[in-house]
């Protein structure tokens, strides 16, 4: 249905999704209309940012996917109360700007666990034993390994960027497969580290040391272009590089550099810093060193049933001025 012409009482008790693109919201529907709300989608141009905000004015709470809400996003929208960003990162809600304006914002933490670290595993054995390159080359090639430089992992070193909830599933996961883990995150106490089978490292010290790099921290100001060239030029193990964070955490112009001077072994990434991709990504996609997914590692069927179910409940809740556990500026 359409907000516009909508009583001002009526319109306070509206829920709209402006990113859509799930096979289904029975869920949401059924649960928002048990709870007196209806649901409402944006359904014009993606780009079309003040469209965006008129359908958003007329909204009590906005489900989020791609979107930037920024300042000057709310900037003249008095009636939204909350904001559920179908995801963990929140890097386009601009949580400052959403207190100003006293909306609720929350994510979905934790529940693509296990299947990004899944997929992260599936992308460092796809760069180690070079998957995609067989396949292209089998029919010319048959007993002749992609690479010459495929190496083992029992005697080698795994750096971890990030230890949260996604980073010490992968390190309970593949620590035994490692002669030695180690772990960088400012955030996590002494015992998370020991819970997940990694000893607590510095960045400069991962940087130098591994030969497996794998990125799993949200992307913030501290975050941005974590690897980035001076990051890069420590890196003496011509590791293999791992994202499944968030595109920006890397400098992608110096990650190419890397990949042409033969600094990096080989780069397994499902997240860049441009999506949907644009040109200048075509280096990365193209690369044979280089193992590319289109942000789809929080995918499973039952992740993705799990993110849609929590994301109603938390708006819900939110709605409801309920105290939630995924609230991002309680």
């Amino acid at each position: 249905m359409k907000a516009d012409g909508l009583s001002s009482t009526h319109k306070k008790r509206i829920i709209g999704i402006v990113d859509s693109g799930y096979k289904s919201y029975d869920y949401e529907k059924k649960l928002f209309t048990e709870n007196g709300y209806t649901l409402d989608f944006y359904n014009g141009a993606f780009n079309d940012i003040q469209a965006k905000r008129e359908f958003a004015s007329h909204c009590a709470g906005l489900m989020v996917r791609m979107t930037i809400i920024d300042r000057d996003f709310l900037r003249e929208i008095n009636a939204l109360k909350a904001i559920v960003r179908y995801g963990i990162g929140y890097d386009n809600i601009d949580l400052s700007a959403a207190s100003d304006k006293r909306i609720a914002v929350a994510n979905v933490q934790g529940y693509a666990t296990n299947s990004v670290s899944d997929h992260t595993i599936a992308l460092m054995f796809s760069c180690l034993r070079g998957i995609t390159r067989a396949s292209q080359t089998i029919k010319n090639a048959m007993t002749k390994p992609p690479f010459e430089d495929m190496f083992e992992l029992h005697d080698k070193i795994l750096g971890i960027i990030g230890l949260g909830r996604i980073g010490s599933s992968f390190c309970k996961k593949v620590n035994t497969m490692f002669e030695h883990v180690l772990a960088y995150d400012p955030y996590i106490d002494d015992q998370s580290f020991k819970k997940a089978g990694a000893e607590k490292s510095t960045l400069e010290n991962i940087f130098k040391s591994a030969h497996v790099i794998s990125l799993h921290c949200n992307l913030t100001r501290e975050t941005e272009h974590i690897l980035n060239q001076q990051a890069f030029s420590l890196m003496k193990k011509r590791p293999i590089i791992l994202n499944t964070s968030r595109g920006p955490v890397i400098d992608e112009q110096a990650l190419k550099i890397s990949l042409e001077k033969d600094v990096i072994h080989s780069a397994g990434l499902d997240v860049f810093e441009d999506e949907p991709l644009s040109e200048k990504q075509d280096f990365f996609v193209k690369h044979p060193r280089v193992i590319s997914t289109g942000h789809y590692a929080w995918y499973s069927d039952f992740a993705a049933m799990e993110l849609q179910k929590r994301a109603a409940h938390n708006m819900i809740d939110l709605l409801a001025g309920k105290k939630i556990d995924d609230c991002l500026n309680p």
